[in-house]
């Protein structure tokens, strides 16, 4: 399916109603029937919206899922599961990892293709990502001594759900790596011996989940924490220079990288990333209560049109809109974001095309 100049796209997350935090969190408990039946008009709901505010490539908002790093439980007996002190599902590695059923994450790629014509996406967390938040040094030992043994464990389990999710249908398949992208803040890296082989380490793990997967886009979302600011926690300074190397050795095609907020540093580095590399640009701000214009998101992306081409540019917010299946986001909010970042896409077709 062919794409416009500047296709819009979201990053995965989509607020959720209260409505859908009452489905996923199981109040009350329904009979699978029941659930299923809502939970399906809630995503019909979420694709509408997307489809009306013009945004091209399409998520089902991942509300089908309790955690976006969670659905791994989905996919693998050897958790435990709980809450965390500030409400967010909690998840970590107890047990040998044994796989369940496969096709949890691809179940909701099929729904959407029933649905919508347009293009899907669908997200994965990355290896790293599930090791640095679900191994425990006083739980997770006994089963795997060491966290890489853990992320090591991860990747077949994700590689299976990456072919389903291609034979399912999906157009994009988007790993999500806020872990590798903190090796961009000075503060993060002066927490490990050697923070470079951390971050190679992290995107060799990536490039084992991809490699030779083929017929389906690939994606990196290197978050910044952008989401963070959604909760109103720090937010991670640094350019994305002391991860570049790693950057060009991932085996994807696109890049989402985030460009709204000023810790960001200089869109020049889009000159040292390989050329075939496309960028799902960062250029609507997800911060609650600031609604950026269509011609301020039309203004940053013609500021990476000075480094790229612009078939390599996609739109996108920095983050999803729901970082924590407990933030609290205002979904009108959120969809007039997409409003305006497909009418900056209109004004930028009409001036490039």
């Amino acid at each position: 399916m062919s794409q416009p100049l500047f296709p819009t796209s979201v990053v995965g997350s989509l607020p959720r109603p209260a409505f859908v935090l009452d489905l996923i969190n199981d109040r009350p408990p329904l009979p699978a029937d029941r659930y299923k039946r809502e939970m399906q008009a809630a995503v019909r709901y979420a694709v509408a919206m997307q489809e009306h505010a013009g945004i091209d490539v399409i998520t089902d908002g991942e509300w089908w899922r309790k955690s976006y790093i969670g659905v791994i439980a989905e996919l693998a007996h050897g958790f435990e599961l709980g809450t965390a002190p500030d409400g967010r599902p909690w998840t970590v590695v107890v047990d040998k990892l044994a796989p369940k059923k496969p096709g949890f994450i691809a179940s909701e790629v099929k729904f959407l293709k029933t649905v919508t014509t347009r293009q899907i996406k669908s997200t994965l967390p990355s290896p790293a990502l599930l090791g640095e938040r679900m191994w425990n040094e006083n739980q997770s030992t006994k089963a795997y001594p060491k966290r890489e043994d853990f992320v090591r464990a991860c990747v077949p389990l994700l590689r299976r759900e990456l072919e389903l999710i291609r034979d399912a249908g999906a157009d994009i398949a988007q790993i999500d790596d806020p872990h590798l992208c903190l090796f961009v803040d000075p503060d993060v890296r002066a927490k490990y011996s050697d923070p470079d082989a951390a971050a190679a380490f992290a995107a060799d793990m990536i490039n084992e989940v991809v490699s030779g997967v083929s017929g389906i886009k690939m994606a990196v979302h290197l978050c910044r924490r952008a989401g963070a600011r959604v909760r109103g926690e720090h937010a991670h300074g640094g350019g994305y220079g002391p991860i570049l190397p790693c950057l060009n050795r991932l085996k994807v095609h696109q890049l989402t990288m985030e460009f709204t907020a000023p810790q960001a540093g200089d869109m020049a580095v889009f000159k040292e990333l390989r050329e075939d590399l496309e960028i799902g640009l960062g250029c609507v701000d997800v911060t609650p209560g600031k609604i950026d214009s269509p011609e301020t998101i039309a203004a940053r992306v013609r500021q990476a049109l000075r480094f790229l081409a612009p078939e390599r540019i996609t739109l996108n917010p920095d983050c999803g809109f729901a970082p924590g299946s407990g933030a609290v986001v205002n979904l009108d909010e959120a969809y007039r974001k997409l409003c305006n970042e497909a009418e900056a896409a209109r004004m930028l077709r009409e001036q490039y095309n």
